[in-house]
C-alpha cells in the first residue's frame, strides 16, 4: 500500500470514528462505486469515484457530493503532484476547507501567502481568491465544500483511471469553471 493510500485510509477511518461520515451498515464495492442517492453509506479508503486530474495526472477521489444525493456538501481527496500547484481561483457560492494529509507548500489567500505543512487546516470563505504552490513536495489534500459543486467540476475536467486524459486549454477550463460558480484569474 502506498503512502498516499495509507494517509487517506487513516484519515477517513478517523472521520468515521468521530461520526463525521454517516454510519450505516452498507458496503459499496469497487473504486468507481456510487451509493444510492439520498441514503447514508460507508466507503472504504479505496472506494468512491476515482478520477485522474487532466493537468498533473494526480488522483482525485470524490467521496460524497451531488451524485450521491448531497447537494449541501461535497468531500474528497486530491493528490497534487510536486510542482503543479492549484492555480489562483475563487468560488462564488462555496465555502471550502482543506486538511493537509501529506506534503507542504504555500497557499495564497487574497494575495497573501501562507506556508503550510502536513496536518494544517485551511479555510477559504466564498469569493476568496486562493491557490496552492507545492514546488518541492507532492500534496495530498482532503477537501470539503459547501454547497456541493466542486465535485461536478472535477467530473468535467478529469477522466476515469485508464482513460485518455482530457486535453483542455486554459480558456476551456475557465469556461467549465464558470458553469460551477468558479472563476480563475
Amino acid at each position: 500500500m502506498s503512502a498516499f493510500d495509507e494517509n487517506r485510509r487513516s484519515f477517513l477511518f478517523g472521520l468515521g470514528s468521530l461520526g463525521i461520515i454517516p454510519i450505516v451498515p452498507r458496503h459499496f464495492p469497487g473504486t468507481q462505486s456510487t451509493p444510492p442517492r439520498g441514503q447514508g453509506y460507508v466507503l472504504a479508503s479505496s472506494e468512491g469515484e476515482h478520477l485522474v486530474h487532466f493537468r498533473d495526472q494526480g488522483n482525485v477521489f470524490i467521496k460524497l457530493g451531488s451524485a450521491t444525493g448531497s447537494e449541501n456538501l461535497a468531500l474528497g481527496t486530491q493528490q497534487v503532484m510536486a510542482g503543479s500547484g492549484i492555480p489562483i481561483h475563487r468560488h462564488f457560492h462555496m465555502d471550502e476547507a482543506f486538511y493537509v494529509l501529506d506534503g507542504s507548500g504555500t497557499v495564497t489567500l487574497n494575495d497573501v501567502r501562507h506556508p503550510f505543512e502536513k496536518g494544517a487546516t485551511i479555510f477559504i470563505p466564498k469569493n476568496t481568491w486562493h491557490g496552492f504552490e507545492n514546488p518541492d513536495h507532492e500534496l495530498l489534500l482532503l477537501w470539503v465544500v459547501t454547497p456541493s459543486g466542486l465535485d461536478d467540476f472535477f467530473r468535467e475536467i478529469c477522466s476515469p483511471p485508464g482513460a485518455t486524459p482530457k486535453r483542455l486549454t486554459r480558456e476551456q477550463v475557465k469556461e467549465i469553471a464558470l458553469k460551477y460558480g468558479t472563476e480563475f484569474r
